[in-house]
């Protein structure tokens, strides 16, 4: 029961600490109403969100392993692909003669935590171009659907390499 408890409280205090850092990181502030704002924002957050967001090991992605890849995803490897993806659509939405060939595509997907499937679809679905649809597994392979606007490749493999990037690759560094 005790165990409980602390499992139970790290949750909150490694929910709570997350909200906070990403609160001073969203307003670039440290006055001091900002951080009394943003503390019982965090508090709100982690309050009804620490059993949902953070698993049985609260501090886990505090290892510097993990936060430095995840640090670096957020700050450059993501925002360099939704910028990509944000120039293609651009470009489509105002050259009508650059194709656009929608349709769904069929993507194997190599990570197993569920953590990480979900950074990479949430990921796939927020730049521009690609929604993930769903996520399932067949045969032990994990798989996405992606509704994508211009169809390049038909085959799997390629057109996973052409929708994920390196996003796979560093969200597999985070979440192993």
């Amino acid at each position: 029961m005790n165990s409980i408890k602390k499992a139970s409280f790290s949750a909150y205090l490694s929910t709570f600490i997350l909200c906070a850092l990403f609160w001073i990181l969203l307003t670039g502030s440290f006055d001091k109403e900002e951080l009394i704002a943003g503390a019982g924002v965090s508090l709100i957050a982690a309050v009804f969100s620490a059993k949902s967001i953070m698993n049985d090991h609260p501090f886990w992605l505090w290892n510097p392993a993990r936060m430095f890849p995840m640090l670096f995803y957020c700050l450059v490897i993501f925002p360099w692909e939704l910028i990509k993806a944000n120039f293609d659509v651009a470009l489509r939405a105002l050259n009508p003669r650059l194709p656009i060939n929608p349709g769904i595509v069929k993507v194997p997907v190599g990570l197993r935590s569920d953590y990480g499937k979900t950074m990479l679809s949430d990921s796939i679905t927020l730049t521009p171009g690609t929604i993930t649809m769903e996520m399932t597994e067949e045969d032990g392979q994990n798989y996405f659907y992606i509704h994508w606007i211009d169809v390049k490749e038909t085959d799997s493999e390629k057109a996973g390499d052409a929708i994920k990037g390196t996003l796979e690759k560093w969200v597999r560094r985070i979440w192993k």
